[in-house]
């Protein structure tokens, strides 16, 4: 059985000392079947020649008209069989990330799932972990499963995700979202693509905080997207009726405190045992700060 392969995509323009930082995380890995895709804008800061001469990163530049857009035309580059999207100053987690995840998906490959045979056209699947936040200085746990009420509430973020890129095939990223088109593009997986997503208990990336969703201006789009978005999948009634049960769980409460570099350690410590409760998982072995 061949070796599962991975493109780990990068986009950028003009990001200093970010970039090699990143890049440099990939290439400590012990797992050797990946490509670095840097797509970049046209950086003018003299990052790119920062970047050591390794046949296994490669650069493209053309003009994009934004992150998603840049994401798209990276697609068109990558050769690998599971795409994961890092930003510059985001970093895997430790030198095993590829290869603990290379063996869930291996594993999965070969029993099949859900009553898949094995003689027939393998699953779709996203292979996803848990992140953890520097600037607050705690892990960030991933729901152990996707159901309609996790894809309203709190799908994995973007850079713990590995994407089958067959789910990339008909479409990318839709544009027009400016700050949540990953969050369509997952969603699009799950309801249009009947795409499995899997859940592996691990830490997958180092977020470094302060990223493009999080400006006060961004927050407010993301919350006219988002009811945009889970109107299109869940509906209007379903929709309406997670949002309700939000504003009654206390939901922006929880949010703050899951934010704050004091309470957030705590919080998602608690999260995190609540899941592990209800939950299911691929485990290769957690790999905690």
């Amino acid at each position: 059985m061949a070796q599962i392969s991975f493109s780990i995509v990068v986009v950028c323009l003009n990001p200093g000392e970010k970039l090699l930082k990143t890049v440099q995380s990939v290439l400590n890995q012990k797992y050797g079947n990946y490509e670095i895709v840097v797509k970049d804008g046209g950086s003018t800061d003299g990052s790119l020649e920062q970047l050591p001469a390794d046949s296994r990163i490669r650069v493209y530049t053309r003009p994009d008209s934004g992150i998603y857009d840049a994401m798209n035309q990276a697609m068109s580059y990558v050769t690998g069989q599971f795409v994961q999207f890092l930003n510059c100053g985001d970093l895997l987690h430790d030198d095993m990330v590829l290869e603990q995840l290379a063996v869930v998906m291996e594993r999965k490959r070969s029993r099949g799932a859900d009553g898949e045979s094995l003689g027939h056209k393998e699953k779709e699947r996203i292979f996803y972990g848990n992140q953890y936040h520097e600037a607050l200085g705690s892990v960030i746990y991933s729901a152990p499963e996707v159901n309609d009420f996790t894809c309203y509430r709190n799908v994995p973020c973007h850079q713990v995700c590995f994407y089958d890129v067959r789910l990339f095939a008909e479409r990318g990223y839709d544009v027009k979202y400016r700050v949540r088109a990953d969050y369509e593009h997952f969603l699009y997986c799950i309801y249009d693509r009947k795409a499995e997503a899997v859940y592996v208990e691990m830490i997958v990336a180092d977020y470094e905080g302060g990223g493009f969703s999080e400006t006060k201006e961004n927050r407010r789009i993301s919350e006219k997207e988002h009811a945009e978005i889970t109107k299109r999948y869940l509906g209007r009634d379903k929709a309406l009726r997670y949002k309700l049960l939000m504003l009654l769980t206390l939901a922006p409460l929880r949010t703050k405190l899951a934010e704050d570099e004091k309470y957030s350690e705590w919080y998602n410590g608690i999260k995190a045992k609540i899941y592990g409760r209800r939950g299911h998982k691929d485990e290769p072995g957690e790999n905690r700060k």
